[in-house]
């Protein structure tokens, strides 16, 4: 999903012909660890095979009910400030508590079983679905929007809230990541699409998989994954926290490389940046 309202050294929401000068490959690595230390071998098997893992329980109840209240409270202070429940981005730059929730070591364990030792988290996006708040997030792929070379990037969605199809989950189109990049169109105001481009008939490309999680539990899929969710028509809030990773020898280009944080190991490029955790919680 696109990064939106970051600070202005990056360039957020890029023109195509941004992306169409970078010499990107955009194939799927297929993950090689056959000693995986806390994903099960069929857990690597099955993102290999279709894109994703899900219900992995990372925050105790106790604990994302903590969570949850430090979103409601930084959710109403974006607000007053004439933001949106879309609009809390590149928040590991800016917020101390959700740094934390980045380096989170139960999360990075997972994210290292997929990438390898060495793993930098650049990105922190809340998606906050209000009930009945009329906006779905069109059919994409993550890689579309982001400048970075090779394609190993992965997702880790966050369960603020429980997310279910009454609420409008995320959905995967299971194997889809195995076709490349795929051609989008710009999505037309009158769609009330959250981001700002949409894949048609993607029923071609697999089967469709909801991604229904408790409040706590997190989902890893790749950045060439198909993905999406329909409006929020339930009476329930959907929040979600988007986690972006990626191995280090992942290029990122128009500055993108200064939003990392190294999460395990270290950078023998020298590329990414590792951001410190922000005074401001």
């Amino acid at each position: 999903m696109a990064q939106t309202n970051a600070p202005t050294e990056f360039k957020a929401v890029l023109d195509p012909t941004d992306l169409s000068a970078i010499p990107r490959d955009l194939s799927f690595h297929a993950v090689a660890n056959p000693q995986p230390r806390v994903l099960t071998s069929e857990q690597i098997e099955q993102f290999n095979r279709e894109g994703y893992v899900k219900g992995i329980r990372v925050y105790s109840d106790e604990e994302i009910k903590s969570l949850r209240a430090y979103f409601d409270a930084l959710l109403a202070k974006v607000v007053a400030e004439g933001g949106d429940s879309y609009s809390i981005s590149s928040a590991h730059l800016k917020y101390g508590r959700v740094w934390d929730i980045v380096t989170n070591a139960k999360i990075v364990a997972c994210v290292r079983d997929l990438l390898g030792e060495n793993v930098v988290g650049w990105g922190s996006h809340f998606f906050c679905k209000m009930p009945h708040d009329g906006k779905k997030v069109a059919w994409h792929q993550d890689s579309s929007y982001w400048p970075l070379t090779p394609s190993k990037a992965v997702t880790v969605w966050l369960a603020i809230d429980d997310a279910d199809v009454e609420n409008a989950c995320m959905r995967f189109v299971s194997g889809s990541h195995h076709h490349g990049a795929m051609t989008f169109r710009p999505s037309d105001p009158a769609e009330h699409n959250v981001l700002n481009q949409t894949i048609e008939n993607v029923e071609q490309y697999g089967h469709f998989v909801d991604d229904c999680l408790k409040a706590g539990e997190i989902s890893l899929h790749s950045d060439l994954l198909l993905h999406g969710s329909e409006a929020n028509d339930s009476d329930r809030r959907r929040c979600g926290l988007t986690l972006r990773y990626a191995p280090a020898d992942v290029h990122a280009y128009l500055g993108w490389n200064q939003k990392g944080v190294w999460v395990s190991g270290s950078d023998p490029t020298g590329h990414w940046l590792n951001r410190p955790r922000p005074e401001n919680e």
